[in-house]
């Protein structure tokens, strides 16, 4: 190894998920559709949150900020990867693949957050019904979303800074589709425990609070709906939750399985397909759940498609 250029890398190649020449038209064909109804689908979620009066309330404030998240998050991968694929080319500067980097890792952290503050949203509102409007007030709404937005920037930063202490080869090829920081982590010349301890800390502080906020909050809904008398009461109870909990199951189960799929399998490229799951799927199917699940999104997105034009 010590006989090999490690002079800094000024660039790197993205592999992306298949060498295979022929299957690139399908692949570049399928995530443009993917990613345009991405787009589309959370563009009317913020849509119809925005001219819905009805619909300003901490919950939906919430869930419009989500979709808004999943746009950027997918925009820091998909056409990177789409534009490789029509131009032929797998290159990313070294100063690009930490700044998408940077970026997957701020929306992705963002994401996490503002799913546990909207566990939080519905855990008030369930346990708490009667005090909720004081509870949930303009001002604590707002102190949430710079608290997950700043804690996301600083879980970011220590990917960036982390990644920038590393030295790779001159030329590096990464079997990913972006660059993804355990891909990085495990592709540098001289890989050490440190490193790889500080990447697992770092996703049990941002991944692993939040989730253990959001099991805390719904074990409280759960036993709460659970002390209500009547079936149709714990039914109205449970549904003003559903749409969130399966938006959590969603995103939690692929980003664990992408984890375990990292730790477990020796196949990078099958890492990379996980991952698709995560960064690609899940923020597609948001909008549905949420539109399909939700009649009250469902009204304020007919009211929008109704209108004359």
């Amino acid at each position: 190894m010590k006989s090999q250029n490690t002079t800094h890398a000024t660039e790197f190649l993205l592999l992306g998920l298949s060498e295979d020449a022929e299957m690139q038209p399908l692949l570049s064909g399928l995530f443009l559709s993917m990613y345009f109804v991405t787009i589309v689908g959370n563009l009317l979620i913020i849509l119809a949150i925005s001219s819905d009066f009805h619909l300003h309330t901490p919950m939906y404030f919430f869930l419009s900020i989500l979709s808004l998240d999943d746009i950027f998050f997918t925009s820091t991968t998909i056409p990177k990867m789409i534009v490789d694929i029509q131009m032929n080319s797998r290159v990313i500067s070294y100063v690009g693949c930490l700044t998408q980097m940077s970026f997957s890792v701020l929306f992705a952290c963002l994401d996490s957050l503002i799913l546990s503050v909207m566990a939080y949203d519905r855990f008030v509102a369930v346990c708490h019904p009667l005090r909720y409007p004081v509870i949930m007030n303009p001002c604590l709404c707002s102190m949430l979303l710079l608290l997950s937005i700043f804690s996301s920037i600083l879980d970011s930063q220590l990917h960036s800074w982390m990644v920038s202490q590393l030295t790779f080869f001159t030329v590096i090829e990464i079997p990913h589709f972006f660059c993804d920081p355990s891909q990085l982590i495990n592709i540098a010349c001289f890989e050490t425990p440190t490193n790889n301890i500080l990447i697992y800390f770092l996703g049990a502080i941002f991944g692993g609070v939040p989730l253990s906020g959001i099991l805390y909050s719904y074990a409280r809904i759960v036993s709460s709906i659970l002390t209500v008398p009547t079936s149709g009461g714990k039914y109205k109870a449970f549904s003003t939750c559903s749409s969130h909990l399966s938006v959590i199951c969603l995103f939690y189960g692929t980003g664990i399985g992408v984890y375990f799929s990292s730790v477990l399998s020796p196949s990078p490229w099958e890492s990379a397909l996980a991952s698709v799951t995560y960064t690609i799927v899940t923020p597609m199917l948001n909008p549905f759940i949420y539109g399909l699940r939700n009649k009250d999104i469902k009204r304020a997105l007919l009211k929008i498609l109704s209108r004359p034009t």
